[in-house]
């Protein structure tokens, strides 16, 4: 009989079993399909050598007005901005503290340090920077004291941390000085979700957010959004924080009193993270200079701390308040801002409207009362974020939406602001003055996985529910999914939260990424092709997803703590050495007729581009997977001159391609499977039509 084509409808299909998939694909693992055909996806480079700490869970790119490409990255553990490769850390201070009287205690031959402060308020795993302290006397040098440290706490009032040095015998008396600067960053979060305690307590929906382990302020999952030149960020189930990135500088003089050491009375209010420099030509006390900026990372009223600690007698000099912030500024709490009026100081989730350009505060406290309602949006003054007190001369107000116990997360297209609770879908349309923001309720009993778990494409919105998927059009509309028992039998929805989706817009395509059943980390993803309506379905680990137009390419963030650019080159260079990538896509049966009848193989011509590849010789494998009867066993290979496994390569480097011809093989089976993958630097290739050889053999029901 002639040579029959293999020409497989597209995506992966695994709803059915592999038979009744017949002319499909079944399974794939780092694939795409384009223009109806399988093609390996593209690599992954990281951006650069730098680390950051913690699991990182949001994302966002923007450009300031002076052509900054920055990103905000947010983690369990820590707040950055990176640029050109390197993370700032921008966590901002919760509390800055004088510790008096030598809180440094060292054991020798130890590196751990126990640090002795009455009521620090920190817990486990949070950060503090220690400013102003003197060394003990050993290798527990000053320079090694006034640095960076996450801590274990033994009770209210101490704590400990691992030194860079491992202290020796000259270290063992309590020092580090009379007046030593602590700077506790706010309040760090699990990585992952922990039964029982706070936003872990199972699946969404179960748990309290900022209650357990670390209560209110907590870092969790991030939510975070542009205001223009600045950056409003805040973790769930706490504050809102806003980061300065103006330029220029101001040339406003003020007088600043060095009342005692660490503290500054300035006669006019410094906002948290000003920057300003010292410029007196007179005497300054141990530790400030002439034409260093200083940054302000606690204010009340007119008194302020620097965080550089200082010694020595109150002097007063003159000081310039500078408009100018390295990317380094810590973020400040919106309630430390000049003006700052009725700001919520809990929320699940924030959100700047970025044509109308209000800020949003969802599941937060109402206006007088420090207690979470989690079905409340409020909003700020048009073009202002501090300012959230509703009046007849403002925009600023509130709306309490029903349906649902709480909000899980907000989208935003071109004509609204799309809010999930638990249970339902609201939008919300800005109407003007006055009654500013309306809401209308778009569905009920619509459910969302996660905070994370919603996307804009083209568009329209897509999320992954329980048990099934959405998108929303201008309508709600139950996805058709050819994957959805693989994918919901095999998901971990004690770590639901940690799902989340992301655009691939290059190849119209939208990304979830899931824990498996058995797995607290990120292992799975599933690919939805909008533009031709298809799945596929893989294995990848990946925290945190962006897809901006601001980059060349889309970034991931990964559990080697670090971002990587994919869709760049075809190896996997996540940790700067690069490996091969297993790509493998294999299809579902197919046979002769209506498989009444044994098939014999002896000839295979392969159908394979390898453009895009970036090695000499590129090649993957093809096999021809035999079976006696569709859901029995495979049937052995027969070799004789010749296997069921073919390594087809490319034979020319010149710009006209050309392939393996031909592949001879010996396969019997009433119903067979063709897989292809490759596992080699370099290689890119994308599957067309193959072509085998295949004759009638016998009707005979069990040989």
């Amino acid at each position: 009989m002639p040579l029959k084509k293999l020409t497989l409808k597209s995506g992966v299909n695994k709803e059915n079993t592999r038979y009744t998939s017949e002319n499909g694909w079944f399974i794939s693992d780092k694939m795409r399909f384009r223009q109806g055909t399988p093609e390996k996806i593209g690599g992954w480079v990281r951006i650069s050598a730098s680390v950051f700490q913690g699991v990182c869970r949001s994302l966002w790119n923007w450009v300031t007005l002076t052509s900054l490409n920055l990103i905000g990255v947010g983690t369990n553990l820590k707040f950055y901005i990176e640029s050109g490769g390197a993370y700032n850390d921008i966590t901002p201070i919760r509390s800055t503290v004088t510790i008096n009287n030598n809180p440094f205690a060292a054991t020798n031959g130890s590196a751990v340090i126990t640090v002795t402060d009455t009521a620090h308020g920190a817990y486990t795993n949070d950060f503090v920077t220690f400013s102003g302290a003197v060394g003990l006397g050993g290798n527990i040098t000053a320079a090694v004291l006034n640095a960076n440290y996450q801590i274990t706490v033994i009770d209210a009032n101490s704590y400990t941390f691992t030194a860079s040095a491992t202290a020796n015998g000259s270290d063992v008396s309590p020092g580090g000085g009379s007046t030593v600067v602590a700077a506790y960053e706010i309040h760090t979060g699990p990585a992952y979700a922990v039964a029982l305690t706070g936003w872990g307590g199972g699946p969404w929906g179960s748990g309290t957010w900022g209650v357990g382990t670390n209560s209110v302020n907590a870092i969790q999952l991030w939510s975070q959004n542009n205001f223009g030149e600045d950056l409003i960020f805040g973790p769930r189930g706490g504050g809102i924080y806003y980061w300065s990135a103006q330029t220029g500088v101001s040339s406003s003089t003020f007088t600043v009193t060095i009342a005692s050491p660490g503290v500054l009375t300035v006669a006019s209010s410094l906002r948290n993270g000003t920057a300003i420099m010292l410029n007196t030509t007179g005497a300054l006390p141990t530790g400030l200079s002439v034409g260093v900026v200083y940054y302000v990372v606690g204010s009340s009223g007119t008194t302020c701390n620097l965080s550089l600690t200082f010694g020595g007698a109150a002097i007063t000099t003159t000081g310039t308040q500078s408009g100018t912030q390295t990317i380094s500024a810590r973020g400040i709490d919106i309630t430390q801002l000049g003006g700052a009026s009725d700001c919520p100081i809990i929320q699940n989730t924030i959100f700047v409207a970025d044509v109308s350009r209000f800020v949003f505060a969802f599941g937060c406290n109402d206006y007088g009362s420090t207690v979470q309602d989690p079905m409340l949006v409020r909003w700020s003054d048009q073009e202002s974020v501090t300012n959230w007190t509703p009046s007849a001369t403002n925009q600023a107000g509130s709306i309490r939406l029903s349906h649902g116990s709480e909000i899980v997360t907000v989208v935003q297209t071109r004509q609204e602001i799309v809010v999930w609770t638990d249970s339902s879908l609201y939008s919300l349309q800005y109407q003007g003055p006055p009654v500013v923001w309306s809401s209308q309720l778009l569905g009920d009993n619509i459910s969302i996985i996660g905070p994370n778990a919603a996307v804009v494409a083209s568009g329209v919105i897509y999320w992954m529910g329980v048990e099934k998927f959405y998108k929303y059009d201008g309508r709600v509309q139950t996805m058709r999914c050819d994957l959805l028992r693989h994918i919901f039998q095999d998901i971990n929805l004690a770590q639901a939260s940690q799902v989340f989706a992301g655009t691939n817009e290059g190849f119209n395509e939208v990304w979830w990424f899931y824990c498996s059943q058995n797995s607290t980390e990120i292992d799975l993803y599933v690919i939805y092709n909008y533009s031709e309506d298809v799945w596929s379905y893989g294995t990848l680990g990946r925290t945190a997803w962006l897809d901006s137009g601001l980059r060349d390419h889309p970034l991931a963030a990964t559990y080697s703590y670090n971002l990587v650019n994919h869709e760049q080159g075809n190896d996997d260079n996540q940790t700067g050495t690069p490996a091969a990538i297993a790509a493998v896509i294999g299809s579902a049966e197919f046979d002769i007729d209506d498989g009444d009848h044994f098939g014999f193989v002896w000839r295979m011509l392969p159908d394979i581009t390898f453009r895009g590849s970036d090695t000499a010789s590129p090649q993957v494998t093809m096999t021809l997977i035999p079976m006696q009867n569709a859901g029995s066993g495979y049937n052995d290979p027969i070799s004789l001159g010749g296997n069921s496994n073919a390594t087809v390569t490319r034979t020319s480097t010149s710009v006209i391609e050309q392939f393996t011809g031909q592949v001879y093989v010996r396969v019997r089976g009433r119903q067979m499977i063709i897989q292809v993958e490759s596992n080699q630097l370099g290689c890119a290739w994308q599957l067309g039509s193959p072509r085998i050889d295949i004759k009638q053999d016998g009707r005979r029901g069990n040989t």
